[in-house]
């Protein structure tokens, strides 16, 4: 990604860096779940507009997880110019899905699955484990961002880049790939009960 070799704090720290942007995404999710960051940030979300939020949130992971493993296909074929735009865009793409994400709950609510008990079962456990990859593979994906865009293509073979990546790219994939399959469970699938943002759940979408 990055074409210069000169040094800086941010190249010199990648750890630091991805620690610090690890807080404040994290402090941005969890304080809008808690309501430390103020409601009023947030438009006031009618049912049909979070649906509509939800639809755009599907296509954007949808995009993102495509991104995704074009950018790992590149990189296996040594092109290493598509492999950075790809995932790039991926994560640009993460972002965009982020501000939906936090104005949809934050503006409007969230919405509970109904459906068959098994059905219900095989919902939640594909939800836990998109919640907890998104969770753990936040460090992950950004100490591999932080390190492409600070380090030329030659300078990154002596950094832990492949293998972080590696590491980030599958579980950003399996994450965002269960989420979608979350979505079209409660949204096109079976039914769901909406919650307003006063009580908020953590869910897809």
């Amino acid at each position: 990604m990055a074409t210069a070799s000169a040094s800086g704090p941010v190249k010199d720290h990648p750890a630091a860096v991805t620690a610090v942007l690890s807080v404040v995404g994290y402090g941005l999710v969890i304080g809008t779940f808690l309501g430390v960051v103020p409601g009023s940030i947030f438009p006031d979300l009618s049912l049909e507009q979070v649906n509509r939020l939800s639809d755009a949130i599907a296509v954007v992971n949808t995009v993102a997880t495509l991104s995704l493993i074009a950018g790992w296909r590149w990189i296996r074929r040594d092109e290493v110019t598509k492999h950075a735009t790809a995932m790039a865009s991926a994560f640009g793409l993460i972002l965009v899905f982020l501000v939906l994400y936090l104005t949809k709950i934050g503006g409007g609510g969230t919405k509970e699955f109904v459906g068959p008990q098994l059905a219900y079962y095989a919902y939640l456990a594909m939800l836990a484990i998109h919640i907890i990859l998104s969770i753990v593979s936040v460090p992950v994906v950004l100490y591999a961002i932080v390190l492409g865009v600070t380090h030329t293509p030659t300078e990154l073979r002596d950094t832990a880049h492949a293998r972080v990546g590696r590491i980030a790219a599958g579980a950003w994939i399996l994450s965002l790939s269960l989420g979608v399959v979350a979505y079209l469970l409660l949204n096109h699938v079976y039914s769901w009960e909406f919650v307003e943002a006063t009580v908020v759940v953590y869910g897809p979408s």
